[in-house]
């Protein structure tokens, strides 16, 4: 191993966290690879469609029609689509490489649950806010979300403001993650939090691809842990788990 400091390390084992695309493209010696596997690897589909847009509120919001001074309602996730419909519009959107008209939207308000995240008795509350329906792969490009990225912000606080009126005059701080942003800060290809599109294709024994599904891949003492190993993204520890039980097995087995 590397390091960007020039200095190099010898290790029978190597175990990457990283997507599996970012792995073996960019860290590993084409040579090492190999036509078959290069081209297996530049195949998978790591394209993202979520962004994200974190919010600083100085209050909880009050979403009409509920009646929840103290947020129990709200521990959980709070979703907004249209209709059935709209999340078919969404979908085609996708396909034509254009963001949605229809954004769908999955909120959490996890200050309610975890009171740390906010000045005690501030009044205040963090919103976190998944967006659906923003494709990595624009037709105008991707550094287009450079240009669209505030703008993207206003629509979904715009969207929030028609469910919970007021929530706008009480954001005091926003950030604005589109996929490429997720690319730039995060190391993730095509901006995709689970490290590969959870197809069929890319699914099982066929995650990352096949003939790599446990864990170690085709480059001896190489192995995979993160979300792009069975059985994928998410925050469950279960890829970790299951790469160092199979890192176990095979250490003692080559003893």
């Amino acid at each position: 191993v590397e390091l960007a400091g020039g200095e190099s390390l010898a290790a029978p084992i190597v175990i990457s966290g990283l997507d599996p695309k970012r792995t073996l493209l960019d860290l590993i010696d084409p040579a090492l690879l190999g036509p078959q596997l290069g081209w297996q690897t530049a195949n998978l589909r790591l394209s993202g469609a979520v962004s994200k847009v974190d919010l600083v509120l100085s209050r909880l919001p009050a979403f009409a029609g509920i009646d929840d001074d103290d947020g129990d309602r709200l521990r959980g996730r709070i979703l907004l689509a249209e209709s059935l419909a709209s999340l078919d519009h969404s979908a085609d959107a996708l396909k034509a490489r254009r963001v949605a008209h229809d954004l769908v939207l999955e909120a959490t308000i996890p200050s309610l649950v975890d009171p740390s995240l906010v000045d005690a008795g501030s009044g205040r509350h963090v919103m976190s806010v998944l967006v659906q329906g923003t494709p990595y792969q624009r037709r105008d490009g991707a550094d287009a979300w450079d240009g669209d990225r505030e703008s993207l912000g206003d629509r979904v606080v715009e969207r929030l403001e028609t469910v919970a009126p007021g929530l706008s005059g009480s954001v005091e701080a926003r950030r604005v993650l589109t996929p490429l942003d997720l690319e730039r800060e995060y190391g993730l290809t095509g901006g995709h939090p689970l490290h590969g599109e959870p197809s069929l294709d890319q699914w099982f024994a066929w995650r990352p691809m096949l003939g790599a599904a446990r864990y170690e891949m085709p480059l001896p003492g190489l192995y995979l842990c993160g979300s792009g190993a069975h059985p994928g993204g998410g925050i469950t520890g279960w890829p970790g788990a299951n790469a160092a039980r199979q890192i176990l097995a095979d250490r003692r087995r080559r003893r």
